[in-house]
């Protein structure tokens, strides 16, 4: 087992990364003193792997616990399944000493981190994601939240939990599909703060892809690392944090383009990563070899895209309602080498459709 820690002074969490470790997660609640009842919320496909393991571990632990199962997918993390599960929890009796644990990937990280974050004015939240995308990063960090219609992650709130708990040996029991998920976000942290991680990914992509214990653990473990020394430094995303957000701008925009029906978030993401790095080009940031370099990498990253009919323009319409929007201007988190990014309003809007149309083709 490998711990990290996320550096909040009194509000500082642990993350804990092991394997074959969800059933020893009730009796490390009870060390920390989370509470005595628990609330998991997960999605059905994570409950029927999980659900009972989890529910078990917490019983083993003489902790009270009930379960809420909500439809899988980012286009039900809306205000109409958070309102279900608070009614649900109400019809439960649950209290201010009730903790929430969710138990999923980045869908389930956001939803039930809100209800934490609002149930009674605010509850204990644990984190156990089930997904690489969640466990190297929207498990990490406090953003919680729901999607509007006009925007992704529009109604949220920041809500920090007790704990991350970290089993790799989830990452067995999902599709292909989601593994490259999450090789999307762990592709970012390398390309916005660390060179040497990103040479490592170079050079371990087949053995990520195939789910090598030895470079996952190195993966999830930097990854872990980076996210956690970002938001020790800039919690609210008042200006370090916002790097995190590269690809994340135009990735989005495809996301809700798509309805959140067509591209999963790490997809979005990837592509995302394309278009901003060729604009890190474009605005002579970013050298033409680092991008190419950049470019032969995330294409060796596999995913089908599934965007066919949406126009340019409906994604710059929907990256209007961005949150880095700043006095009217939008910001965008743009490359100036392999590990190294900065935000910038002062980029080549002219050139944006040319950037969406070169990450689609």
């Amino acid at each position: 087992m490998e711990t990290l820690k996320v550096d909040l002074g009194s509000r500082s969490y642990p993350i804990f990364i092991g394997t074959d470790s969800l059933a020893q997660l009730g009796e490390l609640l009870k060390l920390y003193k989370v509470g005595e009842r628990f609330v998991v919320i997960t999605n059905a496909a994570v409950d029927r792997h999980y659900g009972e393991k989890i529910l078990a571990s917490l019983e083993a632990a003489r902790l009270r616990a009930d379960k809420i199962v909500v439809a899988d997918g980012e286009r039900h993390k809306n205000l109409k399944t958070y309102e279900r599960i608070l009614s649900e929890m109400l019809r439960l009796h649950c209290d201010r000493q009730t903790a929430v644990i969710a138990l999923g990937g980045g869908v389930i990280g956001d939803l039930a981190g809100f209800v934490a974050a609002t149930f009674m004015r605010g509850i204990e939240l644990v984190q156990a994601p089930t997904t690489l995308l969640a466990q190297v990063d929207a498990s990490i960090g406090g953003k919680t939240g729901v999607n509007h219609p006009l925007g992704k992650n529009m109604i949220g709130a920041f809500h920090q939990p007790r704990l991350v708990w970290i089993d790799t040996a989830t990452l067995t029991t999902l599709p292909p599909r989601e593994i490259v998920c999450g090789l999307a976000e762990i592709a970012k942290h390398a390309l916005i703060r660390d060179r040497r991680y990103f040479e490592f990914l170079e050079t371990r992509l087949p053995d990520l892809l195939r789910l090598d214990h030895e470079a996952l653990i190195k993966a999830i473990h930097r990854s872990c690392e980076i996210k956690a020394e970002i938001v020790a430094q800039d919690e609210r995303e008042s200006a370090q944090r916002a790097l995190l957000n590269f690809g994340h701008t135009i990735g989005h925009a495809l996301e809700a383009a798509g309805g959140f029906r067509r591209l999963r978030h790490g997809e979005a993401v990837l592509l995302g990563m394309l278009a901003e790095a060729y604009l890190s080009c474009e605005a002579d940031l970013l050298a033409g070899d680092a991008f190419t370099r950049i470019e032969n990498f995330l294409k060796r990253i596999p995913q089908k895209r599934r965007l066919e009919g949406i126009p340019i323009s409906l994604v710059e319409q929907c990256m209007a309602f961005d949150k880095k929007v700043k006095h009217g201007q939008l910001r965008l988190v743009l490359l100036r080498d392999i590990g190294e990014a900065m935000v910038t309003s002062d980029w080549p809007r002219e050139k944006l459709p040319r950037a969406i149309e070169y990450a689609l083709s």
